[in-house]
């Protein structure tokens, strides 16, 4: 018995009934997964799912999300097989899509992450865990409270410099962080200089976990630049993974700048 889907893409997708091989292409797919309770049914991860700790050790490796290993996928026989349109690369999924059902998601905004976890939970018998996990995000969002709007440049990559701007994901973040993004303007992912840093007004750079390991040094490798703005490690993922990781960002979000002494502390990522 087979059913049929849209996924984001706007692609039909055959799924086979309660899908039992499943190969994820996505770190925070793959945590939202094993949080649906469908560990046993995760046949193949990638080299970057470390959530949970225990998906590297016992399930086999795929490659990473824009470097598919086709033999083994082949080896696993996959019934259906979970991607991104930002975070895989086009002509590795138009391969799989040939050969398996391959649903991916397309998702900017909070509304498209809650579609893609309640989507899931429908394509593998879910649906009731993934309605639950969706009500509890919201509810955390919802809940934020809104503050003076700060001026944020977020940082995700050095050497060159690179900055999430306009049409992200993270950029949708930030507002319900009550940040202003000064690169908003721009598009995706630009690369920027020092200058325009300097230049920016922001009042906080925010410098991410990943996908570059920003560490306390880089702050101050920008107070040596003439930067005058505060500098702060945040936890990339809370940022930026679409997946069940995001019943914890609420709360992330809440504590992350608290008012102490006419400043604010981080409370996020290790310095």
């Amino acid at each position: 018995m087979t059913r049929q889907f849209i996924d984001q893409m706007h692609n039909l997708v055959t799924v086979a009934d309660q899908p039992q091989r499943i190969i994820s292409l996505v770190p925070s797919i793959t945590e939202l997964l094993f949080d649906l309770g469908l560990a046993e049914r995760v046949v193949g991860v990638t080299r970057y799912c470390v959530h949970p700790a225990s998906a590297r050790k016992e399930k086999a490796i795929i490659g990473g999300p824009k470097t598919f290993d086709f033999a083994a996928i082949d080896a696993l026989q996959p019934d259906l097989i979970l991607g991104n349109k930002e975070e895989n690369y086009q002509e590795g999924i138009v391969e799989l899509q040939k050969r398996y059902p391959t649903w991916l998601c397309d998702i900017h905004q909070l509304d498209d992450a809650l579609a893609m976890i309640r989507a899931v939970g429908q394509l593998t018998g879910r649906e009731e865990q993934a309605n639950d996990l969706v009500t509890e995000i919201s509810q955390n969002m919802a809940s934020l409270t809104k503050t003076k709007t700060r001026k944020v440049a977020y940082l995700i990559w050095r050497k060159p410099y690179r900055v999430a701007a306009g049409n992200t994901f993270i950029n949708e973040m930030l507002k319900l962080c009550s940040f202003e993004n000064v690169f908003a303007h721009l598009d995706r992912y630009p690369e920027v200089t020092i200058e325009q840093i300097r230049q920016s007004n922001a009042d906080i750079l925010l410098l991410s976990s990943e996908p570059y390991p920003f560490k306390k040094k880089h702050c101050e490798e920008f107070a040596e630049a003439g930067v005058d703005a505060q500098c702060l490690l945040v936890d990339g993922e809370m940022f930026c993974w679409t997946g069940s990781r995001l019943r914890l960002a609420g709360d992330y979000f809440g504590g992350l700048f608290k008012p102490q002494g006419g400043g604010v502390q981080s409370v996020g990522h290790m310095p």
